[in-house]
């Protein structure tokens, strides 16, 4: 069976409008299908991904049928454009709904749903601030449970100052953009294929037993309880 590579395009503007973040992403998406992964992106912008840290928070909300794309995926790409040095909005909304699979951990060794998948990031704009986007978003789905496989972000921002994006500025032909995406395609390709065949064996739930056992733990553990309280809400839906 293929690898399956999902991107999560967090471009401000929907569809149809043109997309800097969408042209770098299918850059990246033709090196992953070279290499025989099945590649699906995802516009935020076209969905209703209310604004939360749950999983799923009822009614119109869009993000339960792209979360269960993100637990079947091998490979996790987040794209963002830079505004004002920063991530999107949006991106910052996608990380926050991630939280919540802090609470769907394995009930045999504790492990999240995103363990045993690689994750990446995609940067555009036409200003500074791709390195510190690309640290917040990696350290974010590491967090998550992802793994980071070497040179796992590729940007685009141009010279300093205004001037024009990624695709008017014909940076396709961009040398070292063009580099960092083959590095990040390959490095990426070779991890999701590593863990696919030697899953990571982290028995999460043991190891923290142990540790509670040399460790001073409130009687209420506060991380426990919110666990807890975000299962009650899922089993009330």
């Amino acid at each position: 069976m293929p690898l399956k590579a999902l991107f999560l395009n967090c471009t401000l503007k929907p569809s149809p409008d043109v997309s800097n973040t969408q042209a770098l992403i299918d850059k990246v998406a033709a090196m992953f299908e070279g290499q025989g992964v099945e590649s699906e992106s995802v516009r935020i912008a076209d969905h209703h991904v209310g604004t939360g840290i749950s999983s799923d928070l009822g009614g119109e909300d869009g993000w339960p049928a792209i979360l269960a794309k993100v637990t079947d995926c091998d490979i996790l790409v987040i794209g963002t454009p830079i505004w004002l040095g920063h991530m999107s909005s949006v991106c910052q909304r996608v990380i926050e709904r991630l939280d919540d699979t802090y609470s769907a951990y394995d009930a045999t060794n504790g492990q999240f749903p995103l363990y045993n998948k690689v994750g990446a990031v995609i940067v555009t704009g036409n200003e500074d601030g791709a390195q510190a986007t690309s640290s917040e978003v990696l350290y974010a789905l590491q967090s998550f449970g992802c793994t980071v496989a070497p040179n796992s972000d590729v940007y685009w921002v141009g010279d300093a100052g205004a001037g024009p994006s990624y695709i008017a500025a014909g940076a396709n032909r961009h040398f070292y953009t063009n580099k960092v995406a083959a590095w990040m395609a390959y490095n990426a390709v070779w991890m999701a294929r590593l863990l696919r065949d030697h899953p990571c064996p982290t028995n999460l739930l043991a190891l923290a037993a142990e540790q509670r056992l040399v460790s001073d733990v409130p009687k209420e553990d506060p991380h426990e309880l919110d666990r807890q309280r975000r299962e009650q809400e899922r089993q009330k839906r």
